[in-house]
């Protein structure tokens, strides 16, 4: 926000909203009127839809002086979420930091509970908890095991959890995908976001999500179905008979995603789930009715 000369300038809530939007337009901000009221919102303490209400209302130094601040690291590349700490997923507000992944909307394609009365979810990689959470929010009757190598995200998933009521339903362990997942019972279904970049990838991804957002959440190897492998070779021993698995993939990873799970035993695919722009987002395998050999 430029000083005014002379006189103080007044900046009202609606002035601060227009410079803002102009000068991320001009800063080449992929949506900026949604960012600056998302910024602007949350330094007045207020949700978004009421920033339009106080158009006229003056904003004082103090404010403007952290709104400033909020401005500057946005231009710098800092996603708008890690900024205010929270993501909406499934109509739920999330907790995010830099330690886990942003959630997006197309992860939403997980939350899938089967009509059962108490269905076994377990989550692989659970980062903010947003699908362990939201399975739990959808399905009184689930139990949840959210799993996840990284310790600062599961500090994270926890606190999702205890805000949104869910916490007794959701055990959090420790793990590298289902290394400390012993002795359970069978899943009803195993749901995950893996790693999905190829490695050599993650330099030309948007700096947002190149500078921003864990390696360890983005980073899928060489070919981006590393983890993948690993996932789906574990998961007919965990899945009960007729149990799902969903994994997120690359919108161009599905026929070779596809023809991984049919080599595996004991799966069978299933059904692809594209996203709202047409692209394949999560493949699908049921476990076979008799156990693998």
């Amino acid at each position: 926000m430029p000083q005014a000369a002379g006189a103080a300038k007044v900046w009202t809530v609606g002035g601060l909203l227009q410079w803002t939007e102009q000068f991320f337009g001009q800063k080449g901000v992929e949506f900026p009127r949604l960012d600056a009221q998302i910024l602007l919102a949350h330094v007045l303490g207020c949700d978004r839809i009421h920033i339009y209400t106080r158009f006229t209302e003056e904003v004082g130094d103090d404010l403007r002086g952290q709104f400033r601040d909020l401005v500057r690291r946005r231009v710098d590349g800092c996603p708008v979420a890690y900024l205010v700490g929270r993501k909406e997923f499934y109509n739920l507000s999330f907790e995010v930091s830099p330690g886990v992944l942003i959630p997006r909307p197309a992860t939403e394609a997980l939350v899938i509970v089967k009509n059962q009365p108490k269905p076994r979810v377990l989550d692989v990689g659970t980062g903010s908890g947003c699908i362990a959470v939201s399975v739990a929010k959808q399905h009184a009757g689930a139990t949840v095991v959210a799993v996840d190598v990284s310790a600062d995200a599961l500090h994270v998933a926890r606190r999702n959890a205890e805000r949104h009521g869910v916490a007794d339903r959701i055990e959090f362990l420790t793990s590298d995908l289902y290394a400390a997942v012993t002795g359970a019972a069978p899943f009803d279904l195993i749901a995950s976001n893996p790693p999905y970049i190829a490695g050599d990838s993650i330099a030309i991804l948007a700096r947002e999500v190149r500078d921003h957002e864990p390696r360890l959440a983005l980073d899928g190897g060489p070919n981006g179905l590393a983890v993948f492998d690993r996932l789906i070779a574990g998961a007919a021993d965990r899945l009960a008979p007729g149990g799902w698995l969903l994994v997120e993939i690359g919108f161009d990873q599905e026929p070779e995603a596809v023809r991984r799970l049919a080599a595996t035993p004991g799966l069978v695919p299933g059904p692809t789930v594209r996203d709202a722009d047409g692209h394949p987002r999560v493949v699908t395998a049921r476990r076979v009715a008799a156990p693998p050999s």
